[in-house]
């Protein structure tokens, strides 16, 4: 047997469970596993002492392109995933201008095309003005979805009220993504801001805040019969009524929500510790903990990289913005959480390959299996690194990790066969748009 790559001797982790093997791959896709050693190849990767994953996908970043590129481009915000171990991403329509249409999604392509590291999809932007052309846009290929913000965040997309929010679910056929914060209680509970206070963000943004969004958001969707995907859930009333909804609605949580809560963490990090929805209290964590991942109620995890530069950060509150960068540290930090048991690998598996390819229906992605895109994430288990500031890929040279150490580290980023990052090193870029199965 002949093939592309060979990767050798690493420990192959997937629906089959651990074990030892070699995956031969040719024309970018898996085309063997097992025993390769009588197997010539173009070239071999020597993974001995890796675990090999499936390829890491985050459904949920901001890139900032066009219009943002002081924070964030194409080219830092993919090198920063391929450096991570991620091999896929999603990325959202709140740029300047927003992604609302056949052409600014057109442009997004073009922009992409060698220089995103890694494979890539955009989200159109719900909005009053494309309502009646959401079935088409989300059909356009390269297209991941329809994202509607039910609260106001970070760009001027908006769809606050029960009209507009059926005007979305009476368009869409595929899975629509949701920020579900109501946007008349947000408006109701600005004047909670303690000028320079970061722990009042909570309080501003509360968990019933975005509960009621959620309710309005799962009783439209039973309404319309759709699917819909709830972004960034924090808080442990949002995770108990969403364990009631999965006839209908898919549960995404960042690793921010999972390892920083309040008001410990706004005292320590002052802005840089703002996103919206906000990093809530200790018993929400837990919540998020018992009922999200052990008992299954969230599907994917997802980062919401949304990078600002440290002088917009450093602004007092409430005139800081909201966001984060976060998908270079995705893998450590959740392997991390691996290593000290509070998941375990296979379902870290589940939340970040399999779980995104079947709630968004990707196609040949997400398992390590023949036929598949031979999207690999490498990773060193008995690594101990710490995380730093100047290790990051972004525009912006922060996160809110510095400092944390690491239990396990991306060794290598495999994409369709090709070893786009290995050692720190970053090959040029070669993504590709994701292709979905109901648009093919």
């Amino acid at each position: 047997m002949t093939f592309d790559l060979i990767i050798k001797g690493g420990t192959i982790v997937n629906h089959a469970g651990e074990g030892l093997a070699d995956i031969g791959v040719r024309g970018g896709r898996i085309a063997a596993i097992g025993d390769l050693a009588t197997a010539s190849a173009g070239e071999t990767f020597d993974a001995k002492g890796l675990h090999v994953l499936p390829g890491v996908i985050d459904t949920q970043v901001h890139f900032r392109e066009p219009g943002l590129t002081h924070k964030e481009d194409f080219a830092t915000g993919s090198a920063a995933a391929a450096l991570g171990g991620v091999t896929a991403v999603f990325e959202m329509p709140n740029t300047n201008p927003s992604t609302t249409s056949t052409e600014a999604l057109a442009d997004k392509l073009a922009h992409a095309k060698g220089r995103f590291h890694v494979d890539h999809a955009f989200y159109v932007g719900a909005a009053a003005e494309n309502f009646d052309q959401l079935g088409d846009l989300e059909r356009l290929p390269g297209c991941c979805g329809i994202k509607t913000f039910m609260g106001s965040s970070t760009g001027s997309l908006l769809v606050g009220d029960d009209a507009g929010l059926d005007a979305v679910l009476r368009n869409i056929k595929r899975r629509g993504a949701f920020h579900a914060e109501d946007e008349t209680r947000l408006n109701e509970r600005k004047p909670l801001a303690r000028a320079g206070d970061w722990t009042s963000h909570p309080e501003v943004r509360d968990a019933e805040t975005a509960l009621r969004a959620v309710k309005r958001l799962v009783a439209a969707a039973r309404k319309h019969r759709k699917r819909v995907h709830v972004l960034h859930v924090s808080s442990a009333v949002e995770m108990e009524f969403l364990a009631t909804a999965k006839d209908v609605a898919t549960v995404e949580t960042l690793p921010q929500f999972l390892s920083f809560e309040g008001p410990g963490v706004y005292e320590q990090l002052h802005g840089f510790a703002q996103m919206n929805p906000p990093i809530r209290y200790a018993a929400d964590r837990a919540a998020l903990w018992s009922l999200g991942i052990a008992q299954g109620v969230v599907d994917v995890l997802g980062t919401d990289h949304a990078p600002h530069t440290r002088e917009e950060k450093e602004k007092a509150y409430p005139q800081s913005p909201s966001g984060m960068p976060g998908v270079q540290t995705l893998v450590p930090v959740m392997l991390t959480h691996v290593a000290e048991g509070r998941l375990s690998l296979a379902r870290f598996l589940d939340l970040t390959s399999a779980g995104p390819a079947r709630i968004f229906n990707i196609a040949g992605k997400g398992r390590i299996a023949l036929g598949y895109d031979a999207d690999l994430t490498l990773v060193d288990l008995a690594a101990r690194r710490t995380i730093t500031a100047a290790d990051q890929a972004t525009k912006v040279g922060w996160t809110p990790f510095d400092g944390f150490a690491a239990k396990a580290w991306p060794m290598a980023t495999i994409l369709r066969g090709r070893i786009i990052m290995r050692d720190g090193a970053l090959a040029p870029a070669i993504g590709e748009p994701i292709r979905f199965l109901e648009t093919l």
